[in-house]
């Protein structure tokens, strides 16, 4: 039962639920009315809608299982309680999880690929693959690129829904473009909102670890730049995220969306005004650890705001 629980800790599985959950809504809230309107199917439908939550769930456990793997020494310092592999699952047991998990998604994304006209997502999720993997041998350790890969790879997850459905964009527009408008401007709110959000936490992770990065020969910002420096890159994106959001709000109240405004302004924007003031004052990797975990719960009620858009549609 220990190594059951390890191997989920392992796979970071609260991550995964994350990344099925932000695939499931987008689908179901966002593209799904959008098609549905003009009486179009979309290409991911039915069963093959899981079958992508599937492939890229897989290929994000792949990627959190070898970032362990090579991060084994800097883990236990920055967490040694934490640590699973050598402890409960051995070395070689995590490599071939890594392998498995990654080619089963490059298969399912093959087969899809195989029932559509999309024909991406087969090498999308061996790219993917391959970048995470890079990332955790290299890209982590180098100034500000690991940082991007992560969020850029995390809001892909949001845009690769769109682009499978690009070659449809014709059917929409022939029917009204206003539909593909609308979807590009959700891809693109969510994605965007993916993209920030993801950065600020992995910078604020990287100030959480950097004693242990350090001692490794990390790269990170807060090594190279210093920590106030950091606070100030990371304040910035928060500042940004925030007025976009705020602006977004000027928006909504003109479509008298009431009560999609009263979410974000009560679920999102004042949860990240509090990690804003939080993140002066942390100090320690304990208080950089709060500031992380609140930008998780930010990212998970911005998730949880798609379901408005299928209420309003």
């Amino acid at each position: 039962m220990n190594k059951i629980i390890a191997f989920f800790r392992l796979a970071r599985w609260s991550n995964l639920v994350f990344v099925a959950l932000t695939q499931w809504m987008f689908i179901y809230c966002i593209v799904q009315p959008i098609f549905k309107a003009k009486n179009i199917q979309p290409n991911i439908h039915g069963s093959l809608i899981y079958l992508l939550i599937l492939s890229y769930v897989l290929v994000a456990a792949a990627g959190y299982i070898i970032n362990d793997y090579f991060d084994l020494n800097i883990d236990q310092i920055n967490k040694p309680e934490k640590v699973t592999i050598d402890r409960y699952i051995g070395r070689r047991w995590a490599i071939f999880f890594h392998l498995l998990f990654t080619l089963s998604s490059i298969g399912i994304g093959i087969y899809i690929d195989t029932q559509t006209h999309v024909h991406i997502l087969g090498l999308c999720n061996f790219l993917n693959g391959l970048l995470l993997f890079i990332y955790s041998l290299s890209f982590k350790k180098k100034l500000l690129v690991g940082n991007l890969l992560i969020a850029f790879m995390l809001a892909w997850v949001i845009v690769v829904i769109t682009c499978c459905e690009a070659n449809q964009f014709s059917l929409l527009t022939r029917s009204t473009i206003i539909n593909t408008q609308k979807l590009l401007r959700y891809t693109i709110l969510y994605g965007g909102f993916a993209f920030i959000i993801n950065l600020i936490r992995e910078v604020i992770k990287d100030m959480e670890d950097v004693e242990g990065d350090r001692l490794y020969g990390c790269r990170t910002m807060p090594i190279a730049w210093g920590m106030n420096a950091t606070k100030v890159f990371v304040a910035v994106w928060m500042v940004v995220l925030i007025s976009i959001l705020a602006l977004l709000q000027f928006y909504a109240f003109q479509l008298q969306w009431w009560f999609f405004s009263l979410y974000c302004i009560v679920a999102v924007i004042i949860p990240l005004v509090n990690a804003f003031k939080k993140l002066s004052n942390a100090q320690t990797a304990k208080d950089f650890h709060a500031v992380s975990s609140l930008i998780k719960i930010v990212m998970f009620t911005g998730i949880l705001s798609m379901v408005f858009f299928k209420i309003y549609a």
